[in-house]
């Protein structure tokens, strides 16, 4: 177990007496453990009104819980058995006994946006799922699984800022569908490292790519043409997404924006080297990512002038 997380297990995990009850201090809680994983959570940018800024750590805060409780406990049955713990936080919660810090955080978004409990536990089947399944058979069987792993989180933020319609659920679904996909398509080597395969096994074998090279990292002709048909694909699901832009306040259109534009970024950084994964991982620099901003902003203030 990662010795950071199983320090906050033994604090705040199951038996534990120390409990956070009080609001102000588990914001905070929830707050600190944002910031100690920014590079990860650009939702809660500074860009931001500071009003909604408690409101998204708390929501990461409980992804970061749920997230670590089934990746870094040491997976199996332990981990299940916290996931089943965390799930009983989160009923308690709702029926307004919290007494996890995060969960006492929590319990006032949901109140003031009257947030259902099905996104949040979507995401502890994502993370069960997680400990059975390795590898999948086909991309109908992946998009069922960011189904419960990707698209969660987009609604919870159309919940936070006030956005959450049917119509703009399924843009929603289409983003964080292709985000989690660009992010598999990223992180091959990493994900092998841990034993999961997410390009499916269909796909694999269509393109004469078998599970001997996939295991040797072996980088030829069928890797690049299967790798090339991921991501063109992943590229339409970010396309189908971009009308939600508009959809939502102007407070967030940013942050919007930046998402995807971040994963079609992503995306091109996979194509630029020859879709070669195996040998680097493509990542953002600070400045694509100072690009992307400015980029963003001044297409905000184009439209502005043009209304």
């Amino acid at each position: 177990m990662a010795t950071a997380f199983a320090t906050e297990l033994a604090q705040f995990g199951p038996g534990s007496a120390c409990q956070v009850t009080d609001l102000r201090n588990a914001e905070r809680y929830c707050s600190k453990l944002a910031q100690d994983h920014y590079e990860n959570f650009t939702v809660a940018s500074l860009l931001l009104p500071r009003a909604l800024r408690s409101h998204f750590h708390a929501i990461y805060a409980y992804c970061r819980w749920a997230d670590d409780l089934g990746d870094e406990t040491g997976g199996g049955q332990k981990s299940l058995t916290l996931l089943a713990w965390w799930r009983e936080q989160l009923l308690s919660c709702y029926d307004g006994r919290p007494e996890h810090p995060v969960m006492v955080a929590l319990a006032r978004t949901i109140r003031e946006f009257n947030i259902p409990p099905e996104p949040f536990l979507d995401l502890i089947h994502a993370f069960e799922q997680d400990q059975a399944v390795k590898e999948y058979q086909t991309f109908d069987d992946l998009l069922q699984y960011c189904k419960y792993s990707a698209n969660p989180v987009g609604r919870l933020v159309l919940y936070v800022c006030s956005a959450f319609t049917p119509e703009n659920a399924v843009l929603s679904d289409h983003v964080c569908t292709g985000l989690q996909l660009a992010n598999f398509w990223q992180d091959v080597s990493r994900d092998l490292d841990i034993g999961r395969v997410y390009i499916p096994a269909a796909d694999r074998a269509h393109f004469c790519y078998g599970d001997t090279a996939l295991r040797a990292r072996q980088f030829n002709s069928a890797f690049e043409e299967l790798l090339r048909f991921e991501v063109q694909r992943t590229c339409e699901f970010l396309e189908r997404g971009l009308p939600l832009i508009e959809r939502v306040p102007g407070i967030v259109r940013i942050d919007l924006e930046l998402f995807i534009r971040g994963g079609q970024a992503i995306l091109r950084k996979i194509a630029g080297q020859g879709y070669n994964v195996w040998r680097q991982r493509p990542a953002l620099t600070r400045w694509d990512k100072m690009t992307l901003l400015a980029l963003a902003l001044c297409r905000r203030m184009r439209l502005m002038l043009l209304t």
